[in-house]
């Protein structure tokens, strides 16, 4: 009888588990007030998703114009060439005679 705890010894031990488990609970309800909702993921992540193809989109539409100015340029700068090449012909040869 003499290994067995005491009454005072039973009664400590399970305010301590008592304790615990109240400090434990506690910390369990602070993580899952940080987690969030199904719901609200769910909705998130369709606005996400959304926004994502609309940068899409745009990014993919000004890759285009982009394009479209680059060929305007050369066309614009080919064609000014083509224009003054008679002309510069004619002034060098003008300038050798």
């Amino acid at each position: 009888m003499a290994d067995e705890p005491s009454n005072g010894e039973l009664g400590r031990l399970i305010q301590s588990l008592r304790d615990d488990m109240r400090e434990d609970m506690g910390a369990l309800n602070g993580r899952l007030d940080a987690v969030v909702p199904r719901d609200v993921y769910t909705i998130e992540k369709t606005q996400l998703d959304t926004r994502v193809t609309a940068l899409e989109t745009h990014r993919e539409k000004d890759a285009d114009r982009l394009t479209a100015t680059r060929r305007w340029m050369i066309g614009t700068v080919i064609t000014v060439m083509v224009a003054l090449l008679p002309y510069l012909a004619m002034t060098v040869k003008g300038a050798g005679a």
